[in-house]
């Protein structure tokens, strides 16, 4: 799982990838807690038996999964494809992590399912992180995800309920919004936020600067800098 980037050292990466043929690849809660359950223990220095079927996400959350490999700062898992903020910290350490991550999730779902092959779309995509301002607007766009759910066309039409779509994001299981927004659940073991600059000194700003791009015109461009939307053409994810 090489990528035909450099990956270096101290370093934030947009990482992503989908279902082959644009399949789900989450059918049930146990799905999504399945992949969150890999994504902690996936995270360390202690080798995880992938094999694992039975464990639920918080068996998984209580693992002593050793040294964390990577910082993951920001998630959200939507149906057919999954969008990870990542921070690396040694040479090599997101390839390891995500060839873990796919192999691990593939094997569980190809179980459940009884099906064979490949489940993902090829490798997972990876972006360098490396204007602050794309950064802060990176977290925006990935807890924005879920929006596509209640209102499909919104990043094109423009969104139609706006109160209905902050309350279904502050809702919405499978994704760090929650953390952000101060919930105190278990998953927030997950997310190791110190490792990002302090762009929102508090829990209101934080949600303000999201929820805002729900009454813009927005278009998924406005959410990437210049040179990151070039990378991103022709690869949509929904």
């Amino acid at each position: 799982m090489s990528r035909n980037i450099d990956i270096a050292p101290d370093e934030f990466y947009h990482v992503y990838n989908r279902g082959t043929d644009k399949r789900k690849i989450f059918l049930t809660n146990r799905d999504y807690e399945r992949f969150l359950g890999l994504l902690y223990a996936c995270n360390g220095d202690t080798p995880v038996d992938l094999k694992l079927q039975g464990s639920t996400l918080y068996e998984f959350l209580a693992l002593d999964r050793g040294t964390e490999a990577i910082d993951v700062c920001a998630y959200v898992l939507m149906p057919n494809h999954f969008h990870l903020l990542v921070r690396s910290r040694r040479e090599g350490d997101i390839s390891k992590f995500m060839q873990k991550l796919s192999t691990g999730y593939t094997m569980y779902f190809n179980t459940r399912q009884e099906r064979s092959g490949a489940l993902f779309q090829g490798r997972y995509k990876a972006s360098h992180i490396s204007k602050d301002t794309y950064l802060a607007y990176l977290i925006a766009y990935i807890h924005l995800n879920p929006v596509k759910l209640v209102e499909s066309t919104w990043k094109e039409t423009g969104i139609s309920d706006k109160q209905k779509a902050e309350v279904f994001l502050r809702e919405y299981r499978w994704s760090s919004y929650k953390d952000y927004l101060g919930e105190d659940r278990r998953e927030k073991i997950l997310l190791n936020r110190s490792a990002l600059p302090e762009y929102w000194g508090t829990l209101k700003s934080f949600e303000e600067f999201v929820t805002d791009w729900l009454g813009r015109d927005l278009k998924p461009q406005d959410l990437l800098s210049r040179d990151e939307t070039q990378k991103e053409r022709g690869k949509s994810l929904v």
